[in-house]
């Protein structure tokens, strides 16, 4: 499947492009992906970044940027994941400095999750959250999530917190 892009009151949600990989790189190798298992080295970086364009070819679903649709701007990512890291399919997000606390993860993350259970037929999905990652918890809760301390954890992310996310009918 090609990577759609998706559009919300604000924001563009496109795929990745070679243009994206230098500041997906620069936060993947920066403390700020502590929560998500970082700091990366190159190699990381570059399996991380090919990891979410490639799943749309595998899974049918992968990583999308997130522009500013006023001004272009990229100002983060959101991504569904699956694949033998993940014992299911697992929607997660990021934004780049400076871009927090405005809602976009809330509504780049949102017109992921229901572009997903709509199109690719989804009956759940799961976020999983290092606990001290306050933030990311706060916008899975947004999203409708709670927790499954009964879920399936990451193969080395045991300690997670795992958020599981209603189909968009059932938060109604």
């Amino acid at each position: 499947m090609t990577a759609p892009t998706l559009h919300t009151a604000r924001l563009t949600l496109r795929p990745l492009c070679m243009a994206d990989y230098p500041a997906f790189a620069a936060f993947m190798a920066s403390p700020r992906s502590a929560h998500m298992g970082g700091p990366y080295d190159t190699f990381g970086t570059w399996a991380l970044f090919c990891h979410d364009a490639g799943q749309w070819a595998l899974f049918g679903h992968g990583g999308l940027m997130i522009d500013l649709t006023a001004t272009g701007e990229t100002v983060g990512s959101v991504c569904l994941s699956h694949g033998p890291l993940f014992p299911e399919p697992e929607l997660g997000w990021f934004l780049y400095d400076g871009h927090e606390g405005k809602g976009y993860a809330t509504e780049a993350a949102t017109a992921l999750r229901d572009w997903a259970f709509a199109t690719l037929g989804l009956t759940t999905m799961v976020s999983y959250v290092d606990p001290p990652n306050r933030a990311s918890a706060a916008v899975a809760k947004r999203l409708g999530a709670s927790l499954d301390p009964d879920a399936p954890r990451q193969p080395g992310d045991e300690g997670d917190l795992v958020f599981r996310h209603p189909r968009p009918q059932a938060t109604a």
